[in-house]
């Protein structure tokens, strides 16, 4: 276990924490949220040792070992990829070779019979039991089956891991914290550099991990499904919700509210014990009374209410200008570096107004897709061609540190605004959280979410009926990907992103095209429908389950087909059972959404409630608001019943 007790900080003059006093158990899997800048990095590095606290105590249990990995860090290897992660067993190492010592000095001595050689061989068999606990014999084993389910292939392992990129590197360091296994496992937004493959891979690693896990996310859904408990870091202090992200998120509201009725309340005590004090404090016959309540109001504790910050962008895109239904065309398209073949054979359509999404591995040519559709890359086999009248816009992957850092923040919008806009750049960059006096910084002091912040505003400022999003969300907190979304969600032309979001992803496209192998894979629905259809696939992958094709793999296929052929019945009643679990899938992603969006509106509706509690005046459009929430949860409660009917006749 670890104890945290009276643990304070201070940053900048503010604190960071207060007194803060809780525990982690021995197999806990806690979240830790609160805004940006709220500590949560720093409460990790305090728990790891790597940070010390201004006041209060941490204690260890003794034996027990923390592992952490920070967001970033600079890895600096000489070894091949299989030799670096085979590291994380330098204990291991050092066992045997207390081991071989101990043998060795059995084997010299020749007093069998004393105490201190039968203490020699207690302290050889307790090595080999260690030896046997660590799995020793396995960790060759075990280092590849970990290496694989974060992405790597076998023909990367005798690759340098100077050869690999950033991201793939801070992939060798989270294999190497996995295979150490320490008792707490402290991880700081460890999904940033994997894609959705490897990102289910380490959720089904951490479920069944056997020591404490304790993880800082972005990712909604990582984060619901590792963990059961979530710890609020607010204000310089902490709340402890035993519960998921999701229902910690309905329960802080729940709180925030209760907290407001019950200052509401006491306010109302306060005023009515003030108007007796002043009623009654020249009347001699009061004056005991009068002394009681003014003992009261001296001995009462304030209800104190949780700041909750109401800064969040809000933004919406411009109208799409008018383009040919054809939007994006692409036929046998092709892409190599050198001797690697990224992708080959690649035949798509994308029509005006649909809504798709690029998923797959890392490094199978997502963003390669996207440079070539918004002219970033030319030297490509095929035919491509975007539609008539198309004007695109673009977040690059890199779009943030494409940025210049000597340019202002002003300066950065300024260069590229046109028009009926040029007047209203500061009103633009303040819808983006960014006042008056972040307008003069250089772009090379921002953070990394202020610098996603403004490249959004740049691209906020030029129409476009095609947005390619290249891992928009990255740097960005989950207030700010919902209304992204959001925003998203109510653009009228042609989206192309490309994310390892799931969250981000539900019920944001339509379409996703999944890059594999060298080939490009349609797929008509929503995200959580395509990680079902690829996981049976890959159940039913034994038994020659068929696989999708695109491109010439696709009309190779159709050519060898006998033609006019009959289909045989166990095919068809396969079919039939695939379209059935496909419409169930739908019906039952129909009744999530809308059960998602009831509860939103409750909340919504909620906080009003608790404005209306306090007392205070509202204007027309406060009620006007007030009601409108109210009728569209009417509207969605029948549309929800509605879907629950429909799924309970499938």
């Amino acid at each position: 276990m670890i104890a945290i007790n009276n643990l304070s900080v201070q940053f900048t003059g503010t604190n960071l924490f207060d007194h803060v006093t809780f525990n982690i158990a021995d197999h806990d899997r806690i979240g830790l949220v609160g805004k940006n800048g709220a500590g949560k990095s720093t409460l990790l590095k305090i728990l790891c040792g790597r940070q010390q606290p201004e006041t209060g105590t941490l204690v260890v249990a003794s034996g027990q070992t923390v592992g952490y990995l920070p967001q970033e860090m600079v890895p600096d290897s000489r070894r091949t990829v299989v030799a670096e992660a085979l590291t994380a067993f330098g204990r291991i190492d050092d066992l045997q070779l207390a081991l071989e010592e101990l043998g060795d000095e059995m084997a010299r001595r020749t007093d069998y019979e004393s105490a201190d050689y039968l203490r020699l061989i207690d302290r050889h068999n307790e090595t080999e039991e260690q030896l046997r606990l660590l799995g020793a014999d396995s960790r060759q084993e075990k280092t590849e089956k970990v290496l694989i389910g974060l992405g790597f292939r076998h023909s990367d392992f005798g690759r340098a891991v100077a050869e690999f990129s950033g991201g793939w590197q801070m992939r060798v360091e989270l294999a190497k914290l996995l295979l150490q296994q320490p008792d707490f496992l402290l991880l700081d937004e460890p999904t940033n550099h994997l894609d959705i493959e490897s990102i289910q891979w380490l959720e089904d690693f951490l479920q069944g991990y056997p020591g404490a896990v304790v993880l800082v996310s972005h990712d909604r859904a990582f984060l619901d499904n590792i963990t059961r408990r979530t710890i609020e870091i607010t204000a310089g202090r902490i709340y402890d919700y035993r519960c998921p992200y999701s229902e910690y998120v309905v329960q802080m509201r729940e709180r925030r509210a209760s907290q407001m009725a019950q200052l509401t309340a006491q306010q109302r005590q306060v005023a009515e014990i003030e108007a007796f004090i002043e009623r009654f404090r020249y009347k001699a016959t009061k004056s005991k009374q009068v002394q009681s309540r003014i003992k009261m109001l001296e001995r009462m504790e304030q209800v104190q209410v949780d700041e909750v910050s109401s800064e969040s962008i809000h933004f919406r895109f411009q109208p799409a200008p008018h383009s040919g239904k054809i939007v994006v065309e692409a036929a046998g398209l092709g892409k190599s570096y050198g001797d690697l073949r990224v992708f080959e054979g690649v035949d798509f359509l994308l029509t005006a107004g649909t809504k798709a999404a690029f998923v797959g591995r890392n490094g199978e040519g997502k963003s390669t897709m996207a440079k070539i559709i918004v002219g970033d890359l030319c030297d490509y086999t095929g035919a491509f061609r975007l539609g008539a009248n198309v004007q695109v816009g673009y977040y690059a992957q890199n779009q943030a540190a494409m940025l210049d850092g000597e340019r202002t923040v002003f300066e950065t919008i300024d260069d590229i605004a046109t028009g009926d806009i040029r007047p209203k750049i500061r009103n633009i960059l303040g819808s983006f959280l960014f006042d008056s006096e972040d307008c003069e910084k250089k772009v090379k002091v921002l953070s990394g979410g202020e610098k996603a912040r403004l490249a959004l505003a740049k691209l906020l400022l030029t129409p476009s009926n095609l947005l390619v999003l290249d891992e928009p969300t990255n740097h960005l907190d989950m207030d700010s990907k919902d209304i992204l979304k959001n925003a998203l969600l109510q653009y009228t032309g042609t989206l192309l992103v490309v994310s390892h979001d799931r969250d981000f992803l539900e019920g944001l496209t339509d379409t996703l095209y999944e890059f594999r192998d060298g080939a490009v894979h349609e797929f008509k629905g929503d995200i959580y429908e395509f990680l079902s259809s690829r996981k049976g696939e890959a159940m039913g992958a034994g038994a020659g389950a068929a696989v999708p094709k695109s491109g010439a793999a696709a009309k190779a296929g159709a050519a060898g087909s006998p033609k006019g052929g009959a289909v045989s019945q166990g095919r068809l009643t396969y079919e039939q059972g695939r379209e059935r679990e496909r419409e169930l899938r739908k019906l039952r992603s129909a009744v999530e959404k809308k059960e998602k969006e009831i509860e939103s509106i409750e909340a919504q509706i909620a906080q009003k409630e608790a404005i209306l509690a306090s007392g205070a005046n509202q204007d027309g459009d406060f009620y006007a608001a007030y009601q409108a929430l109210k009728d569209l949860l009417d509207q969605r409660m029948t549309e929800w019943e509605d879907a629950v009917i429909a799924l309970e006749e499938e």
